[in-house]
């Protein structure tokens, strides 16, 4: 994950979406599955689950490794700013004030 990409919001739209931005996050760290899943006290099963997009986790288990690895779960309406720039891939223009 480049320093630029870490930095821009990334919108989910499924549930499947979330597995790659975990898996580039814990790969960006040089942290091997096994070791993630032992620093953040879940299991290598739960790691691989969230990781591939397969099964259920709980969202407490996912926001826990969200945390873990530095990242948070945002929920804005869909017509916030940052909503938008996320969708577009692009940075949203600073407002004329000087404040986003």
């Amino acid at each position: 994950m480049t320093d630029n990409a870490s930095r821009r919001p990334t919108l989910l739209m499924a549930v499947s979406d979330l597995g790659p931005v975990v898996r580039e996050r814990r790969k960006s760290q040089a942290l091997r599955i096994d070791d993630a899943a032992g620093l953040l006290g879940v299991s290598v099963d739960l790691m691989s689950r969230l990781e591939n997009g397969q099964g259920s986790v709980r969202l407490d288990k996912a926001l826990a490794v969200l945390d873990g690895l530095g990242l948070a779960l945002m929920v804005l309406p869909k017509e916030h700013p940052w909503s938008r720039e996320a969708a577009s891939g692009q940075p949203s223009a600073p407002a004329a004030d000087g404040k986003a």
